[in-house]
């Protein structure tokens, strides 16, 4: 028996129009995180269902750096985020850089590699969720701050960056309304 969010409201300020997976409808991304330890088992199988994410030719091309809180490699990526990102990730439990390996070992590109990174990322956030955890995604990182730092190559491209821990309860819910575009305006033909 399959387990659906039968209703709207268990989304604030959204609107399903489909009955999904309550983990995927109650799913939102964190500003405001409470500086504390989380545990390695949920982490872990974040990363587990990162690993079992499909990808073309089962090539699983992607890697992550993993900062936990006060460890100097989380420090480092909190050095590669824009100004207004350092101030609220700095806090969160974990620190990740999302990485794709866009070309294999002899070199030939994989023309997919930013897709099956994106999949096994999409994976590690909803089984976070279904852990308890709270995961951001973000965009505003120095990339090539990131590559100098852990000494990526040019195959190696640094994607996002990822802050997972716990939400502060006190922090603001969203910084804005949760909206999404209607299924019409992207489903063609």
């Amino acid at each position: 028996m399959s387990q659906t969010s039968q209703t709207t409201s268990d989304v604030e300020n959204g609107e399903i129009e489909y009955p999904i997976l309550p983990v995927l409808a109650d799913r939102w991304s964190p500003r405001a995180y409470l500086p504390v330890d989380i545990d390695q088992s949920k982490l872990n199988s974040a990363f587990e269902a990162a690993r079992w994410s499909p990808s073309w030719a089962n090539n699983q091309p992607w890697a992550y750096v993993v900062g936990r809180r006060g460890s100097g490699t989380f420090d480092t990526i909190v050095d590669t985020l824009v100004d207004f990102n350092q101030g609220w990730a700095s806090k969160a439990s974990a620190l990740i850089l999302t990485i794709a390996l866009t070309h294999d070992g002899d070199g030939q590109p994989r023309p997919t590699a930013l897709y099956d990174l994106g999949q096994s990322v999409a994976h590690f956030t909803v089984q976070a969720h279904a852990e308890g955890l709270s995961v951001r995604q973000m965009g505003g990182f120095h990339a090539d701050r990131a590559r100098a730092s852990f000494g990526l190559d040019d195959h190696e491209q640094p994607v996002s960056v990822i802050a997972v821990g716990t939400v502060d309860p006190e922090g603001p819910r969203a910084s804005k309304p949760r909206t999404r575009k209607p299924q019409r305006s992207f489903l063609r033909g």
